[in-house]
């Protein structure tokens, strides 16, 4: 790169005059970039996995929670129907689903 032709996106901060200056006196044209990134760990970059991790883990315990639930419902459920239908038999065999309360 031709250290005299202007700064296009490098550095379009750089007035005009003060550029046309210092090509005619000779004068470099100091370019001071700040860098953005803080010094340390970012934080962002870290705690963002792990919010979804944590998110994904609750959301299977409430999953794993769920499923319980249904499973309990479907067990009391069946010992009630089984309770109140009594034996059932086919074909000469005879099934008690559910012992009397004596």
């Amino acid at each position: 790169m031709d250290h005299r032709t202007p700064p296009g996106n490098i550095a379009p901060h750089i007035p005009a005059d003060d550029w046309q200056r210092a090509e005619a006196t000779g004068q470099p044209v100091v370019i001071v970039v700040h860098d953005p990134a803080p010094a340390g760990i970012p934080w962002r970059r870290v705690l963002i996995p792990f919010a979804i991790a944590g998110a994904t883990v609750a959301g299977g315990w409430g999953l794993v929670a769920a499923l319980c639930f249904l499973l309990d419902a479907a067990a009391h459920t069946a010992t009630v129907i089984a309770s109140v239908a009594g034996p059932i038999g086919i074909g000469g065999i005879t099934l008690r689903l559910a012992r009397n309360k004596t």
